[in-house]
Order: structure tokens, then C-alpha cells, then sequence
């Protein structure tokens, strides 16, 4: 039994589709159907999950880059701000020199009946004080209370001569201020502040 008559088109594979036909079995050709899964072509797809873009959010955690609008740590240079290592002090003979200022009049005052306070005070500030200006300030400080307690002191001997001894408590008194002032300015410097000493006059400036 022979064979039927090929359409000259047909070719040797058997499975072929015949030109002209829509596919084999009635399919449509190959590529004609949409991509897998019926999703458009890539490119055309929104982004993951609808979020934005890489590089549409903002630095982790919400917050700007470092260093920008931040101060460093939120204090200040080493020491936190406040004075210099030591209380308040540069070097350990800044301080000696400023308690040596302080502590020095009253120990005046009892050597010199009241007179002497302002001696221990203008030697540290001769001494120490033109190198730093820390155990200037403390020395100036005490030497103008103390000199202005010695006139005081000084016309207190004098009110005593002129009543012939009746007033003599009145240097006592005298006496008692500046030793008791420079007690607390002493004890105040060595924590490394500097007192105000109240009732003083400036004879020498800072």
C-alpha cells in the first residue's frame, strides 16, 4: 500500500505544522502567547512590595549622617568645661602658690598685729604670678583685701592712742575680719574657686 501524497511544504518531520496552518492541533504558533504567568514584560513591573527605589529612604535609624547636627558628645573638650587638671589649677605650684596667698594674711595678721596680711599675698603674686595667671588672680584678690584691712587696722592702733586705751577692743575686731575672710578664701581655693572677697578696695588690678 503506497503512501499519500506530501504538500511539498511539509518537509521530513512528520510532526511539523503544514505552512499556512495556525499550529499543530490548533494551536497558536509559538510566541504568540503572553509571557508566563500573565505578567507584563520585565521593566514594566512596579518596584518590590511598592516601595520606593533603593535610595528613597533615609540613612538608618532616621537620623542625619554623623557629625551633622549633632554636637560631639554633648560636652565640652577634655576636663568637661570646667578649669584646668587639678581643681581648677595648671600645675600643682599654681595651686601651693594661690593657698600660700589666701592662708598666708590671716598668719600676717597674727604676726604683724593686723598690719602684715597683705606680705604673703605680694610675694606670691611676685613670685608665681606674673607666669600664671591663675595665682595672679587668687593673689591679687587677697592682697587687695588684705591691704585694705591693714589701713584699717592701721587707724584702728591710732583711735586706740588717741583714747588712751579705751577703744582697744576696736583692733581686735580689726583683727577678726581678715583672718576669718581669708580662712574661707583659702579653703575655697583649694577646691579651685576664686573668692570674691567682700569689703575690699582695688589698689592693684588684676
Amino acid at each position: 500500500m503506497t503512501e499519500p501524497p506530501r504538500p511539498p511544504d511539509y518537509g521530513d518531520d512528520p510532526t511539523a505544522p503544514v505552512s499556512g496552518s495556525s499550529g499543530q492541533g490548533g494551536y497558536p504558533p509559538p510566541g504568540g502567547y503572553p509571557p508566563p504567568g500573565g505578567y507584563p514584560p520585565p521593566g514594566d513591573q512596579p518596584s518590590s512590595a511598592g516601595y520606593p527605589p533603593p535610595g528613597g529612604y533615609p540613612p538608618p535609624g532616621g537620623y542625619p549622617p554623623p557629625g551633622v547636627g549633632y554636637p560631639t558628645g554633648g560636652y565640652d573638650a577634655p576636663g568637661g568645661g570646667y578649669g584646668a587638671p587639678g581643681g581648677g589649677y595648671g600645675t600643682n605650684e599654681d595651686k601651693t602658690w594661690a593657698l600660700i596667698a589666701h592662708f598666708g594674711g590671716p598668719l600676717g595678721v597674727f604676726i604683724g598685729g593686723g598690719l602684715l596680711g597683705w606680705v604673703a599675698p605680694l610675694i606670691a603674686n611676685m613670685t608665681r604670678g606674673q607666669q600664671s595667671p591663675t595665682v595672679r588672680a587668687h593673689a591679687v584678690a587677697a592682697l587687695n583685701f588684705q591691704l585694705t584691712w591693714a589701713i584699717v587696722g592701721l587707724l584702728s592702733w591710732v583711735l586706740t592712742a588717741i583714747t588712751c586705751g579705751i577703744l582697744f577692743f576696736v583692733p581686735l575686731l580689726v583683727w577678726i575680719i581678715p583672718v576669718i575672710f581669708g580662712i574661707i578664701a583659702g579653703v575655697k581655693a583649694n577646691e579651685g574657686v576664686l573668692y570674691r572677697y567682700p569689703m575690699s578696695y582695688s589698689f592693684v588690678k588684676g
